[in-house]
């Protein structure tokens, strides 16, 4: 096993990269119908996953994984127009929470899967991130919420997802200190570009405004496929409606 030396966790600074970089974004994004999932994984386990100098980021001692469904109505290119036809998309994505040397928390992927084709090249070339096409549904009854996500590429383990949660009390935005606040208030994230090292991109948006979540039913093997076969209990379950993200480039 891999042993993680832990700062002290008031000492890192987690409200910073929530404020606005300045200048121009280079996309809008607009996020619907989140379904955040989160399991407590050993940290030893998630740091031989990743790059140096990363670190897995720890809440009271304990390191999350987390798998979030959601739609994209938008994406829209800062220098194109709006074209919702050819830019709405669902998305899944598998994350853990890392700092870099006690400072920018941020996300680092293990996978992306979204139904557009265009988006997995965009993903793959411009941010040299994990993206997959995959087959991505959403349904929503009332307060029950349901995603089922099939990738269509093959590999060793299928990667798949059928949940179904339903909606809860509202919780409000997750206040600084909170396990909420730490799991969804993530506004870095980072990649290995190879040759160039690593590199950070940003985004910003209004917090989350959370619910509480119930799990129904779950039949998941993203973990498993991107090679975390890890004990899991039930998850943590959150909801959110939606925020308007922007996106801004990568930099050292």
């Amino acid at each position: 096993m891999v042993s993680v030396t832990q700062p002290n966790p008031a000492a890192i600074d987690r409200l910073t990269p929530s404020r606005r970089p300045a200048g121009p974004s280079l996309a809008r994004q607009r996020w619907r119908q989140l379904l955040f999932l989160h399991w407590a994984v050993p940290a030893e386990v998630l740091q031989a996953r990743l790059p140096a100098p990363l670190v897995v980021d720890t809440f009271q001692e304990r390191a999350y994984v987390g798998l979030i469904a959601l739609t994209m109505p938008e994406v829209r290119l800062r220098w194109l127009p709006s074209m919702p036809p050819l830019t709405r998309l669902h998305a899944l994505n598998l994350r853990t929470y890392v700092h870099r040397d006690g400072r920018k928390p941020g996300v680092w992927f293990f996978s992306l899967d979204t139904t557009h084709p265009l988006a997995v090249i965009a993903g793959r070339l411009g941010w040299r991130l994990p993206y997959h096409w995959s087959a991505v549904r959403r349904q929503r009854e009332g307060r029950t919420l349901a995603f089922r996500s099939r990738r269509l590429e093959t590999g060793p383990v299928p990667a798949r997802l059928a949940a179904r949660c339903r909606v809860g009390a509202a919780l409000g935005a997750g206040q600084p200190g909170t396990l909420e606040h730490f799991l969804v208030e993530r506004y870095l994230l980072y990649t290995d570009c190879g040759a160039r090292g690593l590199r950070v991109g940003q985004v910003h948006h209004p917090p989350f405004a959370l619910y509480r979540a119930a799990v129904e039913s779950l039949d998941e093997t993203m973990l498993r496929a991107a090679g975390l076969d890890v004990p899991r209990t039930e998850p943590l379950a959150h909801y959110c409606p939606g925020v308007d993200a922007e996106l801004f480039g990568l930099r050292a």
